[in-house]
């Protein structure tokens, strides 16, 4: 914005002189913008100091505009009518459109994804507009309505719900159990372990209280999501320590399958969040209940 563009008066001013020069009433005016009658008299005395002219003056028991603020008065009307289309527009779009729904690309990919099948988007009010980011989006901003996040379940101005904690274990592909323990142990030795940077963590308290000592496996390589983690398991490059609740689909679809028997609770759990002001909001409530259902449901894949 230019320094000729920039507004050089307060809004407030402007705002209690358009409702005034409409009303020609000082009263009516701050009756309508919720004010006391004084400090729209206030507003004005610092609009017409501040432009160095008089704007409104009283005759008799009447108030009247002088020419500048008939010259001034109906561009604000037609101003403040614009941002009030505009506001109105913005709601309604943002009350009545889809969804707009934020969420960690691995919840999209391993929990979302495989249970879409089950989404009724052909019911009104269950319209969504899902996106993926590693970060969490300003939902009182507007940029999303509402987001899937991970953690400890409390974000300022946001409204958390539970969908489930997580439980961590070590996941590969099934021939892995071939081996017994001990296989298993030597295969650890010689195989990648793909981390995501979240896990390492969870890693040592996991590896820490194993059973029978902790493994060292031949490499760790340190990934950006747990996502990635899971495909390379599930494509055998190697294994992954994962929340078994994210990747249940793929467990019991027999993609991946925990081994050493050994879990521990994880740093967190994933949580629906969306703004207070979208509390009554009906696409808000149905996706609440659908994924509530979803979670009880467990893992079991759609027939």
């Amino acid at each position: 914005m230019t320094e000729a563009m920039r507004l050089t008066v307060p809004l407030n001013a402007l705002r209690a002189f358009e409702a005034a020069a409409r009303h020609l009433s000082i009263k009516d005016a701050a009756g309508e913008i919720g004010v006391t009658p004084s400090a729209v008299s206030h507003q004005l005395r610092i609009l017409e100091e501040l432009l160095g002219v008089e704007l409104m003056r009283r005759v008799g028991p009447r108030l009247e505009l002088t020419e500048t603020g008939k010259a001034l008065a109906p561009e604000l009307t037609a101003g403040f009518g614009r941002i009030v289309e505009a506001v109105g527009s913005l709601k309604k779009e943002r009350k009545a459109g889809p969804l707009r729904l934020s969420m960690l690309p691995t919840f999209a990919v391993h929990w979302l994804s495989p249970r879409l099948t089950r989404y009724p988007f052909a019911r009104a009010g269950f319209e969504l507009l899902i996106s993926t980011t590693q970060t969490a989006v300003d939902l009182n901003a507007g940029v999303a309505d509402a987001a899937v996040r991970h953690g400890g379940g409390v974000w300022p101005g946001v409204v958390s719900e539970r969908l489930f904690e997580e439980t961590v274990g070590l996941l590969g592909r099934a021939d892995w159990l071939r081996h017994g323990e001990a296989g298993l142990r030597a295969g650890i030795a010689r195989t990648n372990l793909f981390l995501s940077q979240h896990r390492r963590e969870d890693f040592a308290r996991w590896n820490g209280t194993l059973p029978g000592g902790p493994v060292k496996p031949a490499a760790i390589t340190i990934v950006d999501s747990a996502g990635l983690g899971l495909k390379a398991a599930i494509d055998g490059a190697g294994l992954t320590l994962a929340g078994l609740e994210i990747a249940g689909w793929d467990i019991a679809a027999g993609r991946l399958t925990p081994l050493l028997g050994h879990q521990v609770p994880g740093n967190g759990g994933y949580y629906l969040c969306y703004p207070p002001a979208l509390d009554r909001d009906r696409r808000i409530r149905n996706l609440r209940a659908w994924m509530h259902a979803e979670v009880a449901k467990g893992a079991a894949p759609s027939a």
